[in-house]
């Protein structure tokens, strides 16, 4: 597939994930974390407009000098942007203008691409490729998260990707102690948080094959995990005990019975299903009372080849943090990952709303501990 082709077919995926919304339910943000389809749709659109058609595409005409403002996501080098949380005031620009504003832009970037691009264009396309397919799987979230809070819980799709999560391995996998090399070493694309390959030792390690179940987790909150201090981190009992947090999210009890928002409506849970979306201090405290822990994530990359992964993001003890000889990218694209580097915690693997091509075993995704609305798990490691 060459790159005018790579380039139409993700834009196209883009799109597909949107097709079942209705007008309102691109426009909706209900918390800070989420933000618009409609936002989505042009923040994608722009990058490829602000790093590529802009710079390098002779006598292109920008769509509209006012959308660098609106659609510029975290790039302080860009310019000025709308406050993350003011994203769901933008009923303007109309759903139809963004999709006007994608379709100018496509045009032009087919026009573009028709001719040979030299490779510092090539490097930014595949860039922008994986920032669009990323936005793909938040867009997953998102919507999720947006119909999860409707009060009529509406179904999304019958195509449900959740229907997927089921897995069939038990038992631990035994990793021997020793020196192992962490970090990515291939020729293919990868972010600039999977460089700088480097060495480190591992103590002796069990890790399951499986993630934890919903019946396992049930298990947790019957015990009165969610009341038992003993069990989390200081900081994460203040974030349950200030946001009356009983179990995780899309969980409802109603008549004695756990139900749980997906992309289907509100179901009766699965028990044998992996527990899903899930925030760090869960994670954490569910090994405690298990009496174990979450595996580092360079314990998670040695043990990788031995799993099954892929289905929901897993939560690791790592801090996110550079590898040795971490170097950041002269500009806006240096702004990328670097700047994030704090606070946060790694979670690797993928989920079933993770795009092709984004299921490397040295992927490092990221976000804040209490942070749960994306598809996440909790895989157990014993010492």
């Amino acid at each position: 597939m060459n790159l005018a082709e790579h380039y139409i077919k993700t834009r196209k995926h883009t799109e597909a994930i949107c097709e079942p919304l209705e007008t309102e339910d691109y426009v909706v943000q209900p918390v800070v974390d989420v933000s618009p389809p409609k936002w989505h749709l042009g923040h994608t659109t722009w990058f490829f407009e602000t790093f590529i058609l802009k710079p390098y595409a002779v006598k292109y005409v920008e769509f509209d000098e006012n959308y660098n403002y609106v659609f510029n996501s975290y790039y302080e080098s860009i310019g000025a942007r709308v406050i993350r949380t003011d994203r769901g005031n933008l009923s303007r620009p109309t759903v139809l203008d963004v999709y006007k504003y994608r379709a100018y832009v496509d045009e032009a970037m087919g026009n573009f691409l028709s001719c040979e691009v030299n490779d510092e264009v090539k490097e930014l396309l595949e860039l922008g490729l994986n920032h669009e397919q990323q936005h793909q799987e938040l867009l997953c979230y998102d919507i999720k998260y947006i119909l999860g809070h409707n009060p009529l819980f509406p179904t999304y799709s019958p195509e449900n990707i959740e229907a997927n999560l089921l897995g069939d391995e038990t038992g631990f996998v035994a990793i021997k102690e020793g020196v192992y090399e962490i970090g990515y070493a291939g020729k293919d694309f990868c972010f600039d948080n999977e460089l700088g390959r480097h060495k480190v030792y591992i103590n002796d390690f069990q890790i399951s094959k499986s993630l934890v179940t919903n019946a396992e987790y049930l298990e947790f909150i019957a015990q009165g995990g969610y009341q038992d201090f003993r069990f989390w981190h200081s900081e994460a009992w203040d974030w349950v005990r200030n946001h009356n947090i009983i179990a995780p999210l899309y969980w409802h009890q109603l008549d004695g019975e756990w139900l749980r928002y997906d992309l289907n409506g509100l179901n009766p849970i699965k028990m044998d299903e992996p527990v899903c979306h899930i925030s760090f201090y869960e994670a954490s405290a569910f090994a405690a009372f298990k009496e174990m822990r979450l595996p580092t994530e360079f314990e998670w990359e040695v043990a990788s080849s031995e799993l099954n992964w892929g289905k929901l993001w897993e939560w690791t003890e790592s801090a996110y943090l550079p590898y040795p000889n971490f170097l950041k990218a002269p500009g806006a694209i240096g702004e990328y990952n670097g700047k994030f580097m704090v606070n946060q915690k790694v979670l690797r693997g993928a989920s079933v709303a993770t795009s092709p091509g984004h299921q490397r075993c040295t992927y490092r995704n990221f976000f804040h501990p209490h942070l749960r609305w994306m598809y996440s798990g909790i895989r157990l490691v014993k010492s």
